[in-house]
């Protein structure tokens, strides 16, 4: 029974602002030592709310991620329609952002569906095997006032390498939460992530072993 009343008075203290029993008495003491405990906490709480990452969502209705590959004397236009990824924004200190991005190989799109059923088989992409490629950040850099450097792994075809993205906003987060970014990069070698066809395709194609990549990423505020 007294602990019973020592604990309403604890509770009555901490959350309805009732008189603690004196200091002296052990009642006293615990709750008061109850009450720095929530105090600390919530201070701690809301200064991790305040420093806390931005998060936003990619919205591919209004993203593209593309690409281009010269051909003889011409040059493949592709994309990919179907992906989504993720940026974690810090304000305060830019390095500690982050990105993820998650792309389905399936949905290669270069105008001809011939074409891109055979870059879809098991002779290019392989898709039943590596449905998806993946894009990981591990460091951000600031390069200027509305520009960075997102240093990250790359992970295409069973194969990752580290590749560095150069990204430049295009629209400021604005009212609605949206962002648009432009993203660019050092061509990508078709070799070194295993991406090719049979050595006699490969002879007669004229194929460049060097893919561009070209993407404009909209992002909005994720709930």
């Amino acid at each position: 029974m007294k602990w019973e009343i020592r604990m309403n008075w604890i509770c009555r203290a901490i959350f309805f602002g009732a008189a603690l029993p004196s200091a002296r008495s052990p009642c006293g003491t615990m709750a008061r030592r109850l009450q720095i405990c929530i105090a600390t906490l919530l201070i701690v709480g809301l200064g991790s709310a305040v420093s806390a990452n931005e998060s936003y969502k990619f919205d591919p209705s209004g993203s593209k991620i593309g690409f281009s590959v010269h051909q003889f004397l011409g040059t493949t236009q592709g994309k990919f329609t179907s992906f989504s990824g993720r940026i974690e924004v810090n304000r305060e200190h830019p390095e500690n952002s982050s990105v993820t991005a998650q792309i389905d190989v399936r949905s290669i799109d270069t105008q001809i569906k011939k074409r891109d059923d055979h870059l879809r088989s098991a002779e290019f992409f392989d898709v039943e095997k590596f449905p998806r490629m993946t894009f990981k950040s591990r460091s951000v850099k600031r390069t200027g006032p509305e520009s960075g450097d997102i240093l990250g792994d790359l992970t295409m075809h069973g194969v990752t390498k580290p590749i560095t993205l150069h990204v430049k906003l295009l629209t400021p987060i604005n009212e609605t939460g949206r962002t648009r970014w432009s993203v660019t990069t050092d061509p990508i070698t078709r070799r070194d992530f295993n991406l090719m066809f049979a050595p006699a395709a490969e002879s007669v194609s004229g194929i460049s072993q060097t893919v561009a990549i070209n993407i404009e990423i909209e992002a909005k505020r994720a709930e």
